[in-house]
């Protein structure tokens, strides 16, 4: 029997200005939890960084347990997240936890804490949401706060889940298991677009796995981001919407792997 593990999946697009910070606050995250009997790796997916991305993560590999999955050219959110999920499911036995994250500093790394201990409670994936009380948005314009209560209540409206208010956040705790599973059902069409969209449907899909699913509060602070936002509004909600009415009408793209996912350590 080893350590149980912590996986936190990084996907980090030109991040030089906020990784360096947001390394720092983890392994602080990190000490905590290492003294109720964790282990902790990092997979980190440079999707085509022309920054120092690269080099910083390189320099943090000398000290920190990383694993480097390296995109060249760009290729997006949503392989990104896909590629960064698979490899820390190899990495895992099913009772281990996987975590996501932004890279830009914007997620609180404390809230880790509360996230892994729900799991530990009987959950099965934990949200970090901005719809639960005690929540905050700082830093984020009111237009884009209006698209993202919108986005909320469509998708709550189309595709309810118990327990789900934020649909598209990106900070996330699941059971090792879960993603498992969801690979050994969907195969690579666990992940079919390269956008932001791409957080939602990952949701609408292991919602599938008869799971428990749950959130905590979450502040998210925009005002703490170092370099300019990836996201293209009109893109992102133009192809929100393609996913809703594909979703709804098409069904969810079911798809089994061969072989099921096995840790390489035991």
């Amino acid at each position: 029997m080893r350590t149980p593990r912590l996986c936190m999946v990084l996907p980090a697009y030109n991040e030089e200005a906020d990784l360096p910070g947001l390394l720092e606050n983890l392994e602080n995250v990190f000490a905590i939890l290492a003294r109720k009997g964790f282990d902790r790796e990092y997979v980190i997916v440079d999707d085509g960084s022309q920054d120092a991305t690269g080099q910083i993560i390189r320099d943090h590999q000398q000290r920190l347990p990383i694993t480097v999955i390296t995109h060249n050219p760009n290729l997006g959110l949503g392989i990104t997240i896909r590629d960064g999920l698979q490899k820390a499911a190899q990495l895992s036995c099913d009772n281990d936890i996987i975590l996501a994250m932004d890279s830009d500093n914007t997620h609180p790394s404390g809230l880790m804490i509360r996230m892994v201990q729900m799991i530990l409670e009987g959950n099965d994936v934990v949200i970090a949401s901005r719809y639960r009380t005690g929540s905050r948005v700082v830093g984020l314009s009111w237009f884009r706060k209006c698209l993202s209560t919108g986005a909320r209540i469509l998708f709550q409206l189309t595709f309810p889940i118990r327990g789900v208010r934020d649909y598209t956040c990106g900070y996330r705790a699941y059971k090792a298991s879960v993603i498992k599973q969801a690979f050994q059902r969907y195969g690579d069409n666990f992940v079919e677009y390269s956008g932001f969209q791409s957080m939602a449907d990952i949701l609408l899909k292991i919602s599938r796995l008869n799971v428990t699913i749950n959130e905590v509060p979450m502040i998210l602070r925009y005002d703490r981001k170092g370099g300019a936002s990836k996201m293209q509004v009109g893109e992102t909600v133009i192809n929100t919407l393609k996913l809703l009415f594909k979703r709804r009408f098409s069904g969810f793209g079911i798809k089994k792997l061969e072989e099921p996912l096995q840790p390489k350590e035991a």
